[in-house]
């Protein structure tokens, strides 16, 4: 079977002439990886022991930092020995591919001068070494900001890290986080495992700007009312790397467990910042916060809202006097699976999560820990099967849907090897979805399986 194909559990049904059942591969394998970063910092907090490692295929172990001699600083960052032995043997016993990260934001200048002709090699070494030697399965690179400047330096460092992984610890994984330069990772891919794409951080008070989600799904054809241009949107930059060349199935969708806050500013509606699409005087001031933080410090349902337009959650908050009015644009359970589904849909390699700690609940009931990635989870294994049942000379199918999934509900009449045809696609958006086949009871024995995307 397809890997892509996402099939329910089995289940035999006897009828009165036929026999007919729900078939399903094995439910435990996914067709997207399932990427997150765990930084060093937060093992304090939530340390190895406290991931839910049954949601994730790898994890990004959060980071050393590139010099500009060309050497490794893993102190500021907080990859202590203890820490690095404790992400590695956690991950290795829950079966998940562990790697660490080089880089991350404002590491160009470091990258820079590591990778200058006298210093290069000897950069790759020190990395490949730290790799092999800690017990990690790969290395990700984090160049961040990434400059079309920087298209020699990088695809020079790429193609020596790739070759010497192989080398010396065949079967290594390499990975990239990217945001800008499409063109320069299509030109690389071929060296990379996964290329995930940063998919947030997509607004801010910046001059020309509106008030906009963090991480928006969708631009909902809303375009910046100074420029004329379509306002960022996961799709859109998703859009860019495809269109550079880069092969779907390289592409990881970034989510975020964090969102931002939008609070004051003037010459707004209300006052302050409460609503996306929203022009100023003078901006508000804008702060990142991690998932568990926005449920226990802003959080109510009578201030939740959802955007169809962009598919995305947000709080909106308008208080006397503007410099307390708050736009609080971040991910919910639905906008994560919705995100998955949307990885699949768009035939992508898999999704990846900026991070972990970030909507993990310590004082929380052991199985709502993660909210969100357990959203990620439930999203990853879909659909699940929920009952098969005659009535009358019908068959009734019902199963639980994922959002913006695409389902195609198909039967045949022999399997393996059978033909399959379809009894009906639909789009889900979360809801419990019944299909009945009128026919089942008319002719040969039927299978049933639910394929996604169809």
């Amino acid at each position: 079977m397809n890997p892509k194909q996402q099939f329910t559990s089995g289940l035999l049904v006897s009828l009165l002439f036929a026999a007919l059942c729900l078939w399903g591969g094995n439910a435990s394998a996914r067709d997207l990886w399932s990427t997150g970063y765990h930084p060093g910092w937060t093992q304090g907090q939530m340390p190895a022991s406290a991931i839910d490692y049954s949601a994730l295929s790898h994890v990004i172990h959060f980071a050393v930092i590139p010099r500009v001699d060309g050497t490794l600083d893993t102190e500021t960052l907080s990859l202590t020995s203890s820490h690095i032995t404790d992400s590695v043997a956690r991950g290795h016993a829950a079966g998940v591919k562990v790697l660490v990260c080089v880089g991350g934001a404002g590491t160009s200048a470091g990258f820079r001068g590591a990778t200058q002709p006298a210093k290069l090699a000897g950069f790759i070494n020190r990395l490949v070494t730290f790799v092999t030697s800690k017990g990690y399965d790969g290395l990700d690179v984090d160049w961040e900001p990434l400059d079309e400047s920087d298209t020699p330096a990088y695809q020079n460092l790429i193609r020596g890290l790739r070759s010497t992984l192989t080398q010396r610890k065949p079967g290594s994984l390499l990975t990239a986080a990217a945001a800008e330069q499409p063109a320069l990772f299509s030109s690389v891919q071929g060296e990379f495992d996964q290329i995930n794409v940063m998919t947030y951080d997509m607004a801010g008070p910046w001059p020309g700007w509106v008030t906009w989600f963090n991480a928006a799904l969708f631009d909902g054809g809303f375009r910046f009312p100074s420029t004329g241009g379509l306002i960022t949107s996961a799709d859109g930059l998703i859009n860019r790397f495809i269109s550079a060349g880069v092969q779907p199935a390289k592409l990881g969708l970034g989510i975020p467990f964090y969102g931002i806050v939008w609070k004051g500013g003037t010459g707004l509606p209300a006052g302050g910042a409460t609503l996306p699409r929203q022009g100023w005087t003078s901006a508000p001031e804008v702060t990142a916060v991690a998932f568990r933080e926005i449920m226990a410090n802003h959080y109510t349902a009578a201030r939740y809202r959802w955007d169809p337009n962009a598919y995305a959650p947000y709080l909106t908050v308008n208080n006397p006097g503007s410099s307390e009015d708050l736009f609080v644009a971040y991910d919910d359970e639905r906008s994560c699976r919705a995100k998955v589904s949307y990885a699949r849909n768009r035939g992508l390699g898999g999704v990846m999560i900026w991070e972990l700690s970030q909507d993990y609940q310590a004082s929380s009931p052991l199985a709502q820990r993660h909210p969100l990635l357990a959203a990620m989870k439930e999203s990853l294994e879909a659909p699940r099967f929920s009952s098969i049942e005659q009535v009358g000379q019908s068959v009734r199918l019902s199963f639980q849907t994922m959002p913006l999934a695409r389902y195609a509900v198909q039967w045949s009449t022999g399997i393996p090897g059978g033909a399959w045809s379809n009894l009906v696609i639909r789009i889900g958006d979360g809801e419990q979805m019944v299909v009945n086949d009128s026919l089942a009871g008319k002719g040969p024995a039927r299978y049933y399986r639910i394929k996604t995307p169809p």
